[in-house]
């Protein structure tokens, strides 16, 4: 075995806390945070006793499920901007992308619907992302906000609320409604109303192409 690859006792351990992780993603984007570890041990296909190797609570299972969805989801939508210079299009192009997810990926936004209040106090995931993306776009003079947080609750409560109706109304259309949505954002964050449409209007990334890779909350 080459030095530094993981040995069979360490891939099985990451298969399991993979496997606990996924399970417990899928109660939580059903619903049910009060799933037994019992039950999540028997979704996941392990022993009871594995389940204390890797954590040490369902509490611990599930907070972990949660900051993983989080980064995995904020690092998604970093990865699909970094090619843009203007950050106000940095800023609607992350939104756009976000609340296309939804459909895309809809286990993952139950996930974090179920979990709102985590979106704007985290230090990770999407809220840390978003605002560096306003305050960057303050500084850059595309933006008028008084108060960058206040702003992102603003963002945060929009991507909430627009995430819960498209999971409520398969029949809408997530891209039309989605950038809908983003053009008030930036009416709001000081755009002229014409560029704010143009920006919303501009080509987007393969998103299902990239949440191929995400792997996590299958």
């Amino acid at each position: 075995m080459a030095e530094g690859t993981p040995g069979r006792p360490a891939r099985r351990g990451a298969r399991t806390r993979a496997a606990l992780i996924r399970a417990a993603g899928a109660f939580i984007a059903s619903g049910d945070v009060n799933a037994s570890i019992l039950e999540i041990t028997r979704a996941a296909d392990v022993g009871v006793g594995s389940f204390y190797n890797h954590f040490e609570s369902k509490e611990r299972l599930y907070r972990t499920v949660i900051e993983d969805a989080l980064d995995a989801y904020g690092e998604l939508l970093d990865g699909l901007t970094t090619d843009l210079d203007d950050p106000a299009h940095v800023f609607t192009q992350g939104f756009r992308l976000a609340g296309r997810l939804h459909r895309c990926r809809p286990e993952l936004g139950k996930v974090l619907l179920s979990n709102g209040l985590s979106l704007v106090g985290a230090d990770g995931g999407i809220a840390h992302r978003a605002l560096r993306d306003i305050e960057a776009a303050e500084r850059a003079g595309r933006f008028t906000v008084r108060d960058p947080e206040l702003s992102l609750v603003i963002v945060a409560g929009a991507e909430l609320c627009l995430g819960r109706m498209l999971h409520d109304h398969p029949e809408w259309d997530d891209a039309r409604t989605t950038d809908r949505v983003a053009e008030d954002l930036l009416r709001m964050f000081g755009l002229p109303a014409d560029e704010a449409h143009e920006i919303c209007r501009r080509p987007l990334p393969d998103l299902e192409a990239a949440v191929d890779g995400l792997g996590v909350v299958a």
